[in-house]
C-alpha cells in the first residue's frame, strides 16, 4: 500500500526586527523611541547644542546669579543678532562643502559703506543700506565667478577677499578711520533700544505653535497617502505643544524685563525665511544635493554652478547685511568693524550649531543655536570679568569638540546606512 506524504506547512520568513520598517513607532512612546534609536545611528541633529547650552547655562548661573537675569539675557540677544546673521550665509556656503574666509571684512566694508554713503554722501538711509547690500553680492559673485570658470579654491579666493575687502574698507574712511551714525534715528534705535511689545511676542509664540501644528500635521497627511508611515496625530500635537510652551515661558521671563528685541525678531525672521528655503524649494533639496556629492548631482542634470553662485552670493549678502546690523548695534562705522573675532564667531556658530563641514548636511536653525551658545560664553565670561584670551580657547575648545563630534556622528550614520 502506497503512503502519502503529507505536504510539509511552509514556515514564514523571519523577520528583522530592527529593520526599521517592522517596528511600531506609534503615539508618544513610538516617537521616544525612534528618537533614540536615530541618536544611537549618529542621527544627532540639534541635540549636542542643546545639551552644551543647558551645561554652559548652569555652569555660569552657578557662578554668577546675573547671568540668566532677564536683563542679561535681552542685551544677549542683541549681541547674537548681527553674528547670527552672518553665521547663516556660512551655513549655506558650508552646505556645498565649501567656506567663505571673508565674510567679517565683508560685514565690516558694509558697515563702513552705510555710514559713508548716509553720513558723509547725504544718502537716504534705506538707500545707503540698499547700497552696502548690493555690494556685499557684488563680492560673492565674484568669488563664484573664480570657483565656476577658473576652479579656484574658496579657501584661497576668500582668503584674498578678506585681505582686498579690509583695504577698501580703510580706504572708504579715510584718515579718520570712524564716522558716527546719528542718534536717535530709525537704523540706530533698532539696533540698540527697539523692543517688541509683550503682546506682540506672546502673539507670535501662539502663531509659530499653530504653524508648526498644522505644517507637521500635513506633513504627516501626505505621508499617509503615499502610502508611508508616519508619526500619530497624538506625537505631533504633544511635540507642538512642548514647543510652544517652552518658548512661551522664555518670552514670558524676557517680558519680565526689557523684553524681545526687534532685532533678534528679524534674526529669527530670516532663521525661518532660510530654514523653508532649505527644505520647501527646489533649490534647498539641490543645494544639499550638491554638498553630498557634486558628481552625482551634475550627473543628475543639476545646473551645479548656478547652484555655487547662489551659495557664494548669498553668503556675502548675509555677511554685508549683519555688517549693518553691526553698525546700528554700535551706532558707529569704523576701522575695527568686522574685524577680530567676527569671523572665528561666524563660522564657529555655524559648526557647533549642527552644519557639517563635509558639506550636504545642515540646517537654517545652526546659525541661531550656535551663536547663542558663542555668545552666551561670551557673556558668563565677560560677568566674571575674565580676559578675552580665555574667551578664544574655550570658543576654539568648543569648535574642536563640535567638529570631534560631526564627524564622529558622520562614521556612525555611515555604518548605520544613514548617511
Amino acid at each position: 500500500m502506497s503512503t502519502v506524504s503529507k505536504p510539509v506547512a511552509s514556515r514564514a520568513p523571519l523577520m528583522d526586527r530592527a529593520d526599521e520598517r517592522l517596528q511600531d513607532r506609534s503615539g508618544i512612546a513610538g516617537s521616544v523611541r525612534g528618537f533614540i534609536d536615530r541618536v544611537r545611528s549618529g542621527d544627532l541633529g540639534s541635540l549636542p547644542v542643546v545639551v552644551g547650552l543647558v551645561v554652559i547655562a548652569a555652569i555660569f548661573q552657578s557662578i554668577n546669579p546675573i547671568f540668566l537675569s532677564p536683563n542679561n539675557l535681552v542685551n544677549l540677544l542683541f549681541d547674537c543678532s548681527t553674528i547670527g546673521v552672518i553665521a547663516l550665509g556660512i551655513v549655506c556656503i558650508l552646505m556645498v562643502g565649501e567656506i567663505d574666509l571673508s565674510v567679517g571684512s565683508v560685514s565690516g566694508f558694509a558697515s563702513a559703506l552705510t555710514g559713508v554713503l548716509w553720513v558723509n554722501h547725504g544718502w537716504p538711509v534705506a538707500g545707503a543700506i540698499l547700497g552696502a547690500l548690493l555690494v556685499g553680492a557684488l563680492i560673492g559673485s565674484i568669488y563664484a565667478f573664480l570657483y565656476n570658470r577658473f576652479g579656484m579654491p574658496s579657501f584661497v579666493s576668500t582668503l584674498a577677499g578678506l585681505l582686498a575687502v579690509l583695504g577698501l574698507q580703510l580706504y572708504i574712511l579715510g584718515s579718520t578711520g570712524s564716522i558716527n551714525l546719528p542718534y536717535d534715528t530709525a537704523l540706530v534705535n533698532f539696533g540698540q533700544i527697539l523692543i517688541m511689545p509683550g503682546w506682540v511676542s506672546s502673539a507670535l509664540v501662539v502663531v509659530a505653535g499653530v504653524v508648526l501644528l498644522l505644517t507637521k500635521m500635513r506633513n504627516a497627511a501626505r505621508r499617509r497617502a503615499a502610502g508611508l508611515s508616519a508619526r500619530s496625530t497624538g506625537a505631533i500635537v504633544f511635540q507642538a505643544a512642548v514647543i510652544t510652551i517652552l518658548l512661551g515661558l522664555v518670552v514670558f521671563y524676557l517680558n519680565q524685563a526689557r523684553g524681545v528685541p526687534w532685532m533678534f525678531g528679524l534674526f529669527v525672521g530670516l532663521v525661518l525665511l532660510m530654514n523653508y528655503a532649505f527644505t520647501r524649494t527646489r533649490w534647498g533639496r539641490i543645494l544639499t544635493a550638491v554638498g553630498g556629492n557634486r558628481e552625482a548631482a551634475r550627473r543628475a542634470g543639476i545646473n551645479v554652478r548656478m547652484v555655487y553662485a547662489s551659495a557664494f552670493v548669498l553668503c556675502s549678502t548675509l555677511a554685508a547685511a549683519g555688517g549693518v546690523l553691526a553698525a546700528a548695534r554700535l551706532a558707529s562705522s569704523s576701522q575695527q568693524a568686522g574685524t577680530g573675532d567676527v569671523n572665528l564667531n561666524a563660522i564657529a556658530a555655524a559648526v557647533i550649531g549642527g552644519t557639517s563641514l563635509f558639506g550636504g548636511r545642515g540646517s537654517a536653525y545652526s546659525a541661531l543655536l550656535g551663536i547663542i551658545v558663542i555668545q552666551a560664553i561670551a557673556s558668563g565670561l565677560t560677568l566674571l570679568d575674565l580676559s578675552s584670551s580665555l574667551r578664544y580657547m574655550i570658543t576654539g575648545g568648543v569648535l574642536a569638540v563640535a567638529v570631534i563630534v560631526d564627524s564622529l556622528a558622520r562614521r556612525s550614520r555611515v555604518s548605520h546606512g544613514r548617511a
